[in-house]
């Protein structure tokens, strides 16, 4: 990988973390549990609680991609990034710039 373009994913990495990590706290006020003793009704009581359970599934969701993208953060200056684990050929660029966090190529990822 050539110096520009470690630069440029190591950016763009650290633009997505930041964009996390404000939707993983908007997502944690999401998710607080529902107090019994508010009187919204039954029926928006039910709409809060399916809302809460797909918002705690995106909570998961960016958590999962956020720790991934620490540690493609903290292993990007390592001699072996951007080399697929299974077939140890070089990941395209175009792979990493959209999921830095990859670490097989396309053909091996299926």
């Amino acid at each position: 990988m050539k110096e520009a373009e470690r630069k440029e994913l190591k950016e763009k990495i650290i633009a997505t973390i930041q964009i996390l990590k404000a939707d993983i706290e908007a997502l944690k006020e999401l998710v607080r549990p529902i107090a019994p003793e508010n009187a919204i009704g039954r029926i928006s009581r039910m709409d809060a609680i399916n809302n809460k359970s797909i918002n705690e599934a995106a909570l998961r969701k960016a958590s999962l991609r956020y720790a991934a993208l620490k540690e493609a953060l903290q292993k990007i200056d390592d001699a072996d990034f951007g080399i697929c684990a299974n077939c140890r050929h070089v990941i395209p660029i175009g792979r990493l710039l959209l999921r830095p966090q990859s670490r097989s190529c396309v053909k091996c990822a299926y």
